[in-house]
């Protein structure tokens, strides 16, 4: 994550939505197809954020 600068509302945004998705992928019923894809996004953001 960028430590410097301000704290956005794009950055809350992007933040908020990468743990709406984690708990997504702990679902244990969700089906392996859609867990591929979640886990696909969530790298995808993290990449955006610079948590990679």
């Amino acid at each position: 994550m960028k430590s410097a600068g301000k704290y956005t509302c794009t950055e809350y945004r992007q933040e908020m939505i990468l743990l709406g998705l984690k708990r997504q992928l702990e679902d244990p019923g969700l089906p392996e197809a859609e867990k591929r894809c979640i886990a696909e996004k969530i790298s995808e953001l993290e990449q955006q954020i610079g948590m990679d």
